[in-house]
């Protein structure tokens, strides 16, 4: 299956700016979806102290070098990749998601997004997600960073 999102990495600026905008910290489980070289996961468990991240990615060939890259910096104890279809996968025990696929991919997601516990952190890189506003955007080298978080479950009165 092929990849509906182009591999472009995120910056290291970008990726340490948007685990700042989510606030991550040691009680933190992070969801990368789309993790290509695992960039993020690894900074977050590396540089934030995060409990444990999760990369999910779709090409074997990123797996493996971020499987590589891991390793290098020391917390595959706390990290670990995926092989997976973002659409199929459970990712409820996340606390923060972090994203960087595109407009259409990100809108066929929100379904799921705004299923995780409420109070779980979003960020994406670039794109937002239609109608849903963002908590905060903030800019960082030319690329706008989005962040949300997933509200409370509205009951329905009949």
């Amino acid at each position: 299956d092929v990849p509906e999102v182009p591999y472009v990495p995120t910056s290291y600026k970008k990726v340490e700016e948007m685990l700042k905008l989510a606030g991550v910290g040691k009680d933190d489980i992070v969801y990368d979806l789309g993790s290509g070289d695992g960039r993020i996961p690894i900074a977050a468990v590396r540089d934030f102290g995060a409990k444990r991240a999760v990369g999910v990615e779709i090409d074997p060939e990123r797996i493996r070098e971020a499987n590589a890259n891991a390793k290098n910096a020391k917390v595959t104890d706390k990290v670990k990749f995926i092989k997976g279809d973002l659409f199929k996968m459970d990712f409820s025990e996340a606390t923060v998601v972090t994203l960087y696929l595109l407009p259409a991919v990100n809108m066929k997601l929100r379904p799921q997004i705004l299923a995780l516990k409420p109070g779980t952190r979003i960020v994406s890189h670039a794109f937002d997600m239609g109608d849903w506003l963002p908590d905060k955007t903030i800019e960082v080298e030319g690329a706008k960073i989005y962040f949300w978080t997933v509200p409370e479950k509205k009951v329905s009165k009949k």
